[in-house]
Protein backbone atom coordinates (compact mmCIF):
# COMPACT_ATOMS: atom_id res chain seq x y z
CA UNK A 1 0.00 0.00 0.00
CA UNK A 2 2.94 2.52 0.39
CA UNK A 3 4.35 1.96 -2.66
CA UNK A 4 1.75 3.82 -4.78
CA UNK A 5 2.56 7.11 -3.14
CA UNK A 6 6.85 6.68 -3.06
CA UNK A 7 5.58 6.23 -6.83
CA UNK A 8 4.20 9.14 -7.14
CA UNK A 9 7.09 10.90 -5.02
CA UNK A 10 9.78 9.43 -7.65
CA UNK A 11 7.10 11.01 -10.71
CA UNK A 12 7.18 15.03 -8.74
CA UNK A 13 10.95 14.39 -8.27
CA UNK A 14 11.20 13.69 -11.60
CA UNK A 15 9.05 16.43 -13.09
CA UNK A 16 10.40 19.09 -10.71
CA UNK A 17 13.58 17.72 -12.14
CA UNK A 18 12.79 18.36 -15.94
CA UNK A 19 11.05 21.69 -14.68
CA UNK A 20 14.11 23.34 -13.18
CA UNK A 21 16.51 21.65 -16.22
CA UNK A 22 14.17 23.43 -18.85
CA UNK A 23 13.68 26.67 -16.37
CA UNK A 24 17.49 26.96 -16.37
CA UNK A 25 17.73 26.07 -20.02
CA UNK A 26 15.29 29.10 -20.74
CA UNK A 27 17.14 31.12 -18.82
CA UNK A 28 20.64 30.27 -20.56
CA UNK A 29 18.90 30.40 -24.20
CA UNK A 30 17.66 33.78 -23.03
CA UNK A 31 20.86 35.39 -21.40
CA UNK A 32 22.53 33.68 -24.67
CA UNK A 33 20.06 35.53 -27.12
CA UNK A 34 20.05 38.48 -24.66
CA UNK A 35 24.11 38.79 -24.43
CA UNK A 36 24.18 38.51 -28.21
CA UNK A 37 21.63 40.45 -29.05
CA UNK A 38 20.58 43.45 -26.62
CA UNK A 39 23.94 43.37 -24.02
CA UNK A 40 25.65 46.67 -24.22
CA UNK A 41 28.68 46.06 -26.70
CA UNK A 42 29.98 48.70 -27.81
CA UNK A 43 32.97 50.22 -26.18
CA UNK A 44 32.81 54.12 -26.59
CA UNK A 45 36.83 54.26 -27.14
CA UNK A 46 36.07 55.73 -30.93
CA UNK A 47 33.36 58.11 -31.82
CA UNK A 48 32.69 56.38 -35.52
CA UNK A 49 32.96 54.06 -37.48
CA UNK A 50 34.53 53.94 -41.02
CA UNK A 51 33.89 51.51 -43.45
CA UNK A 52 35.66 52.09 -46.76
CA UNK A 53 33.95 51.58 -49.76
CA UNK A 54 34.62 47.88 -50.83
CA UNK A 55 35.64 46.37 -47.57
CA UNK A 56 34.80 42.78 -46.25
CA UNK A 57 32.58 41.33 -43.41
CA UNK A 58 35.59 40.63 -41.83
CA UNK A 59 37.46 43.92 -42.88
CA UNK A 60 35.36 45.02 -40.68
CA UNK A 61 35.82 42.47 -37.78
CA UNK A 62 39.25 43.51 -38.24
CA UNK A 63 38.89 46.87 -37.15
CA UNK A 64 36.71 46.21 -34.69
CA UNK A 65 38.85 44.22 -32.80
CA UNK A 66 42.06 45.91 -33.60
CA UNK A 67 40.65 49.08 -32.66
CA UNK A 68 39.01 47.73 -29.43
CA UNK A 69 35.52 49.07 -30.41
CA UNK A 70 33.98 45.91 -29.06
CA UNK A 71 33.62 44.07 -25.78
CA UNK A 72 32.41 40.55 -27.24
CA UNK A 73 33.77 40.50 -31.22
CA UNK A 74 32.43 36.90 -31.24
CA UNK A 75 28.43 38.18 -30.30
CA UNK A 76 28.51 40.16 -32.88
CA UNK A 77 30.07 37.92 -35.35
CA UNK A 78 27.21 35.81 -34.49
CA UNK A 79 24.13 38.38 -34.21
CA UNK A 80 25.39 40.06 -37.67
CA UNK A 81 25.42 36.56 -39.59
CA UNK A 82 22.31 35.68 -38.12
CA UNK A 83 20.88 38.87 -39.42
CA UNK A 84 22.51 39.05 -42.73
CA UNK A 85 24.73 41.54 -42.42
CA UNK A 86 27.51 39.87 -44.52
CA UNK A 87 25.35 40.65 -47.46
CA UNK A 88 24.25 44.16 -46.83
CA UNK A 89 27.34 45.83 -46.14
CA UNK A 90 27.12 49.32 -46.89
CA UNK A 91 30.42 52.22 -46.77
CA UNK A 92 30.13 55.15 -44.31
CA UNK A 93 31.32 56.77 -41.28
CA UNK A 94 28.98 55.04 -38.43
CA UNK A 95 28.71 57.57 -35.01
CA UNK A 96 28.74 54.85 -32.49
CA UNK A 97 27.53 55.56 -29.02
CA UNK A 98 29.48 53.88 -25.94
CA UNK A 99 27.09 50.79 -24.21
CA UNK A 100 25.28 50.00 -28.01
CA UNK A 101 23.77 47.01 -28.20
CA UNK A 102 24.81 44.55 -31.23
CA UNK A 103 21.29 44.63 -33.09
CA UNK A 104 20.95 48.22 -32.97
CA UNK A 105 24.75 48.69 -34.35
CA UNK A 106 24.16 46.34 -37.18
CA UNK A 107 20.29 47.99 -37.91
CA UNK A 108 22.31 51.24 -38.83
CA UNK A 109 25.40 49.59 -40.26
CA UNK A 110 22.72 47.09 -42.73
CA UNK A 111 20.86 50.19 -43.32
CA UNK A 112 23.41 52.91 -44.56
CA UNK A 113 22.22 54.97 -41.63
CA UNK A 114 25.82 56.80 -41.78
CA UNK A 115 25.94 60.21 -40.15
CA UNK A 116 26.61 63.05 -42.40
CA UNK A 117 30.46 65.21 -42.89
CA UNK A 118 30.21 68.81 -42.28
CA UNK A 119 33.13 69.65 -44.70
CA UNK A 120 34.11 73.18 -44.02
CA UNK A 121 36.89 74.96 -45.75
CA UNK A 122 38.35 78.50 -45.83
CA UNK A 123 42.08 80.42 -45.76
CA UNK A 124 43.62 77.35 -47.55
CA UNK A 125 46.96 79.11 -49.09
CA UNK A 126 47.60 75.62 -51.64
CA UNK A 127 46.21 72.73 -53.65
CA UNK A 128 48.35 70.37 -52.14
CA UNK A 129 47.01 71.56 -48.19
CA UNK A 130 43.61 71.66 -49.46
CA UNK A 131 43.77 68.06 -51.22
CA UNK A 132 45.11 66.91 -47.64
CA UNK A 133 42.79 68.96 -45.93
CA UNK A 134 40.10 67.25 -47.76
CA UNK A 135 41.04 63.51 -47.66
CA UNK A 136 41.03 63.81 -43.67
CA UNK A 137 37.04 64.47 -43.77
CA UNK A 138 35.97 62.29 -46.96
CA UNK A 139 37.10 58.55 -47.86
CA UNK A 140 39.35 60.21 -50.85
CA UNK A 141 43.47 60.07 -50.17
CA UNK A 142 45.22 63.69 -50.92
CA UNK A 143 47.04 61.67 -53.73
CA UNK A 144 44.19 60.75 -55.50
CA UNK A 145 42.49 64.12 -55.18
CA UNK A 146 45.74 66.06 -55.99
CA UNK A 147 45.61 64.28 -58.83
CA UNK A 148 42.48 65.33 -59.89
CA UNK A 149 42.97 68.89 -59.26
CA UNK A 150 45.98 68.76 -61.68
CA UNK A 151 44.00 67.36 -64.33
CA UNK A 152 43.66 68.89 -67.31
CA UNK A 153 40.89 67.05 -68.82
CA UNK A 154 38.97 67.30 -65.40
CA UNK A 155 39.53 70.90 -65.54
CA UNK A 156 38.31 71.82 -68.92
CA UNK A 157 35.36 69.41 -68.29
CA UNK A 158 34.43 71.89 -65.68
CA UNK A 159 35.46 75.38 -67.85
CA UNK A 160 38.89 75.31 -66.25
CA UNK A 161 42.57 75.28 -66.77
CA UNK A 162 44.89 73.34 -64.00
CA UNK A 163 46.13 77.29 -63.21
CA UNK A 164 42.71 78.53 -62.45
CA UNK A 165 41.27 75.52 -61.31
CA UNK A 166 40.98 75.91 -57.42
CA UNK A 167 39.19 79.05 -58.38
CA UNK A 168 36.09 76.55 -58.60
CA UNK A 169 35.65 75.59 -54.85
CA UNK A 170 33.41 78.41 -52.79
CA UNK A 171 34.83 78.32 -48.96
CA UNK A 172 31.63 76.94 -47.44
CA UNK A 173 29.98 74.37 -44.79
CA UNK A 174 28.86 71.50 -46.59
CA UNK A 175 27.13 68.29 -45.86
CA UNK A 176 27.95 64.99 -47.47
CA UNK A 177 28.66 61.55 -46.80
CA UNK A 178 32.23 60.45 -45.96
CA UNK A 179 32.24 58.00 -48.63
CA UNK A 180 31.51 60.15 -51.49
CA UNK A 181 34.00 59.31 -54.15
CA UNK A 182 36.71 62.06 -55.56
CA UNK A 183 34.76 62.28 -58.62
CA UNK A 184 31.30 63.29 -57.13
CA UNK A 185 32.92 65.43 -54.91
CA UNK A 186 34.12 67.91 -57.57
CA UNK A 187 30.87 67.85 -59.70
CA UNK A 188 29.17 68.77 -55.41
CA UNK A 189 31.71 71.62 -55.49
CA UNK A 190 31.03 72.88 -59.34
CA UNK A 191 27.46 72.55 -58.06
CA UNK A 192 27.86 74.81 -55.64
CA UNK A 193 30.11 76.94 -57.94
CA UNK A 194 27.74 77.73 -60.29
CA UNK A 195 24.51 78.28 -57.43
CA UNK A 196 27.22 80.91 -56.27
CA UNK A 197 27.86 82.59 -59.15
CA UNK A 198 24.42 83.49 -59.84
CA UNK A 199 22.44 85.94 -62.05
CA UNK A 200 23.61 89.24 -59.54
CA UNK A 201 27.44 88.01 -59.12
CA UNK A 202 27.63 87.32 -62.76
CA UNK A 203 26.02 90.35 -63.93
CA UNK A 204 28.54 92.59 -61.73
CA UNK A 205 31.50 90.45 -62.92
CA UNK A 206 30.47 91.53 -66.01
CA UNK A 207 30.13 95.47 -65.17
CA UNK A 208 33.91 95.66 -64.40
CA UNK A 209 34.80 93.27 -67.49
CA UNK A 210 35.65 90.74 -65.55
CA UNK A 211 34.93 86.35 -66.23
CA UNK A 212 33.97 84.64 -62.80
CA UNK A 213 37.26 83.36 -62.70
CA UNK A 214 39.07 86.45 -62.96
CA UNK A 215 37.31 87.90 -60.33
CA UNK A 216 38.44 84.82 -58.11
CA UNK A 217 42.09 85.54 -58.76
CA UNK A 218 42.04 88.73 -58.06
CA UNK A 219 39.80 88.06 -54.84
CA UNK A 220 42.90 85.72 -53.97
CA UNK A 221 45.05 88.74 -53.95
CA UNK A 222 42.94 90.92 -51.85
CA UNK A 223 42.78 88.62 -49.26
CA UNK A 224 46.68 88.06 -49.16
CA UNK A 225 47.14 91.87 -49.13
CA UNK A 226 44.01 92.41 -46.71
CA UNK A 227 44.27 91.58 -43.17
CA UNK A 228 41.11 93.20 -42.02
CA UNK A 229 37.70 92.30 -43.82
CA UNK A 230 36.39 95.64 -43.95
CA UNK A 231 39.39 97.25 -46.01
CA UNK A 232 38.90 94.58 -48.90
CA UNK A 233 36.68 96.85 -51.35
CA UNK A 234 39.18 99.69 -50.88
CA UNK A 235 41.92 97.43 -51.87
CA UNK A 236 40.11 95.97 -54.60
CA UNK A 237 39.15 99.09 -56.00
CA UNK A 238 42.76 99.78 -56.21
CA UNK A 239 43.64 96.79 -57.65
CA UNK A 240 40.74 97.63 -60.46
CA UNK A 241 42.03 101.28 -61.26
CA UNK A 242 44.88 99.95 -61.93
CA UNK A 243 43.97 97.12 -64.00
CA UNK A 244 42.26 99.23 -66.36
CA UNK A 245 45.32 101.81 -66.30
CA UNK A 246 47.52 98.98 -67.76
CA UNK A 247 49.90 99.21 -64.82
CA UNK A 248 51.20 97.09 -63.11
CA UNK A 249 49.25 95.54 -60.20
CA UNK A 250 52.48 95.43 -57.74
CA UNK A 251 50.76 93.14 -55.18
CA UNK A 252 53.54 92.01 -52.95
CA UNK A 253 51.12 88.62 -51.75
CA UNK A 254 51.90 87.43 -55.51
CA UNK A 255 55.95 87.81 -55.08
CA UNK A 256 55.73 85.42 -52.21
CA UNK A 257 53.40 83.45 -53.75
CA UNK A 258 55.88 83.65 -56.79
CA UNK A 259 59.16 82.42 -54.42
CA UNK A 260 57.26 80.01 -52.63
CA UNK A 261 58.81 81.10 -49.07
CA UNK A 262 55.65 82.31 -46.81
CA UNK A 263 57.93 82.75 -43.89
CA UNK A 264 58.88 86.24 -46.01
CA UNK A 265 57.93 89.52 -43.65
CA UNK A 266 59.21 92.25 -45.39
CA UNK A 267 59.63 91.82 -49.72
CA UNK A 268 63.39 92.72 -51.10
CA UNK A 269 64.10 94.07 -54.36
CA UNK A 270 65.63 90.27 -54.95
CA UNK A 271 62.03 89.27 -54.56
CA UNK A 272 60.89 91.38 -56.86
CA UNK A 273 62.87 90.13 -59.83
CA UNK A 274 61.74 86.46 -59.26
CA UNK A 275 60.73 85.18 -62.58
CA UNK A 276 57.12 83.47 -62.59
CA UNK A 277 54.03 84.48 -63.89
CA UNK A 278 52.29 84.97 -60.51
CA UNK A 279 54.86 87.78 -59.82
CA UNK A 280 52.89 91.15 -60.62
CA UNK A 281 55.83 93.44 -60.42
CA UNK A 282 57.33 92.05 -63.56
CA UNK A 283 53.85 90.69 -65.78
CA UNK A 284 51.41 92.55 -66.47
CA UNK A 285 47.07 92.11 -65.11
CA UNK A 286 46.21 89.04 -63.69
CA UNK A 287 48.29 85.95 -62.44
CA UNK A 288 47.24 82.64 -64.45
CA UNK A 289 45.67 81.81 -61.12
CA UNK A 290 44.74 82.26 -57.56
CA UNK A 291 47.84 83.20 -55.24
CA UNK A 292 45.48 81.44 -52.35
CA UNK A 293 41.60 80.14 -51.91
CA UNK A 294 39.69 83.72 -52.21
CA UNK A 295 37.29 84.04 -49.43
CA UNK A 296 33.36 84.97 -50.18
CA UNK A 297 33.88 88.25 -48.24
CA UNK A 298 36.92 89.15 -50.74
CA UNK A 299 35.00 87.91 -54.21
CA UNK A 300 31.80 90.11 -52.89
CA UNK A 301 34.88 93.23 -52.35
CA UNK A 302 35.72 92.79 -55.99
CA UNK A 303 32.12 92.99 -56.96
CA UNK A 304 31.17 95.48 -54.58
CA UNK A 305 34.72 97.84 -54.87
CA UNK A 306 35.02 100.73 -53.62
CA UNK A 307 35.09 103.59 -56.13
CA UNK A 308 38.23 106.02 -55.70
CA UNK A 309 41.10 107.32 -57.28
CA UNK A 310 43.62 105.39 -55.25
CA UNK A 311 46.76 103.56 -57.50
CA UNK A 312 49.20 103.24 -54.58
CA UNK A 313 49.09 101.84 -51.36
CA UNK A 314 51.16 100.78 -48.28
CA UNK A 315 51.05 99.08 -45.19
CA UNK A 316 50.57 101.30 -42.26
CA UNK A 317 53.78 101.95 -39.72
CA UNK A 318 51.44 101.50 -37.04
CA UNK A 319 51.06 97.90 -37.91
CA UNK A 320 47.53 97.64 -37.41
CA UNK A 321 47.39 95.48 -40.82
CA UNK A 322 45.32 98.58 -42.55
CA UNK A 323 47.16 100.46 -45.49
CA UNK A 324 47.99 104.03 -46.06
CA UNK A 325 46.64 104.91 -50.08
CA UNK A 326 47.55 107.18 -52.43
CA UNK A 327 46.92 108.42 -55.85
CA UNK A 328 50.69 109.86 -56.87
CA UNK A 329 53.63 108.20 -56.49
CA UNK A 330 55.59 111.27 -54.37
CA UNK A 331 52.47 110.47 -51.43
CA UNK A 332 53.51 106.78 -52.12
CA UNK A 333 57.14 107.09 -51.17
CA UNK A 334 56.69 109.05 -47.98
CA UNK A 335 53.97 106.25 -46.76
CA UNK A 336 56.71 103.74 -48.14
CA UNK A 337 59.35 105.36 -46.06
CA UNK A 338 57.54 105.26 -43.18
CA UNK A 339 56.93 101.91 -43.54
CA UNK A 340 60.08 100.93 -44.18
CA UNK A 341 61.76 102.65 -40.92
CA UNK A 342 59.27 101.07 -38.82
CA UNK A 343 60.29 97.73 -40.29
CA UNK A 344 63.62 98.62 -39.35
CA UNK A 345 63.31 100.16 -35.82
CA UNK A 346 61.53 96.29 -35.29
CA UNK A 347 64.79 94.93 -36.65
CA UNK A 348 62.72 92.80 -39.60
CA UNK A 349 65.27 92.71 -42.17
CA UNK A 350 63.69 89.46 -44.13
Amino acid sequence: MESIPKKKKYKRRIITTISVVLLLTGITLAYTYYKRYFAPNVTGVEDYLYIKTGASFEDIMLDLGKNNLLKDTASFRWAAEKMEYPSRIKPGKYRLTEQMNNRSLINILGGGFQEPVNLRFQNIRLKEQFAGFIATQIEPDSTQLMGLLNSDTLAAKYGFNTENFFTMFIPNTYELYWNTSADNFFSRMHDEYEKFWNTERTKKAAAINLTPIQVSILASVVKGEALHNDEMPKIAGLYINRLRKGILLQADPTVIFATNDFTIRRVLNRHLRTESPYNTYIHKGLPPGPIMMPSITAIDAVLNYENHNYIYMCAKEDFSGYHNFSTNVSEHLVNARKFQQALNERNIKK
